[in-house]
């Protein structure tokens, strides 16, 4: 049955089926929408007791419901500066070093930090001997992204790509997963050195968005585009630790990259399957 999944994927036209979904979810379709809201909810037991706005029919777009925000205080922000925090809620997928420029997806299966940053020598040559975390986003999570520490916006990256799902499953039979679906590469000059967080689009996924430029995808590119942004200045984007970067329209995966030495070491607990929280301790710097 795994066989059949995947093969259904390589065939399926992900990029038509995600903008139908993307169309409807950001469509004000009254009772329509409520009703899929309600589903949802009670298809994967979403605690809505954490939302700012509980009620499902006060969102007008199922995009509002996804993206919802959370009541002041759901996710308190560490403010040890020993410590970065979880960017989002979800499951560990994979961490670890950066081995000869390869990243680790899983059991057989590996792929470069360059493909996965789109073919960028210089970035990818800042990540070098460095550590890497993958965490995937489920259907239920919260689907905001948040910054792990503060840093400011040097470099942002579109890159065009396939939208297979990016669930364990997926990520264990498809080779390159991360670095052939469509993203938005982002790099960050921290206190302990550039960050990339890079968001991964997958089926489904309406949209990529980040809070200095909005959407990013959709409509799909067909080519690599880069904006580089000033880190100084009047005009430089910096945002604090646990402020709001960027959110999933339906869900998906963030990659972390760190430079060399910038982690001393995650926290002990982390494995693959282990739920992460935002604002929660994530890994001890140098």
């Amino acid at each position: 049955m795994d066989k059949i999944k995947i093969a259904i994927q390589y065939i399926t036209p992900k990029h038509l089926l995600s903008r139908l979904v993307g169309k409807f979810a950001a469509a004000k379709a009254g009772k329509v929408t409520t009703a899929a809201i309600n589903w949802f909810i009670k298809q994967y037991k979403i605690n809505m007791s954490e939302a700012l706005n509980c009620d499902p029919a006060s969102y007008a777009t199922f995009n509002d419901f996804f993206t919802r925000e959370l009541k002041p205080g759901a996710r308190p922000i560490c403010q040890d500066d020993d410590y970065i925090v979880h960017p989002v809620d979800g499951a560990v997928s994979q961490l670890g070093p950066i081995k000869d420029g390869q990243i680790f997806q899983a059991k057989g299966h590996s792929y470069s930090a360059l493909a996965l940053l789109g073919d960028q020598l210089d970035d990818a040559k800042r990540f070098k001997d460095g550590d890497f975390a993958t965490i995937y986003l489920a259907p239920k999570d919260y689907h905001r992204i948040h910054m792990p520490i503060k840093g400011t916006l040097s470099k942002m990256t579109y890159v065009p790509g396939d939208l297979f799902s990016v669930n364990p499953l997926t990520a264990q039979h498809v080779p390159g997963l991360f670095a052939r679906n469509e993203r938005v590469v982002t790099i960050f000059e921290t206190e302990i050195g550039p960050m990339a967080m890079v968001l991964v689009g997958a089926t489904i996924v309406a949209s990529i968005e980040t809070v200095w430029a909005g959407t990013i995808t959709p409509p799909t590119g067909k080519q690599v585009f880069t904006w580089d942004y000033p880190t100084e200045g009047s005009d430089a984007i910096t945002l604090e630790k646990g402020q709001e970067m960027g959110r999933f329209k339906l869900g998906s995966t963030v990659v972390l990259l760190f430079g060399k030495d910038a982690i001393e070491k995650f926290e002990d607990e982390l494995a693959p399957k282990t739920v992460t929280r935002m604002g929660q301790r994530f890994a001890k710097i140098d």
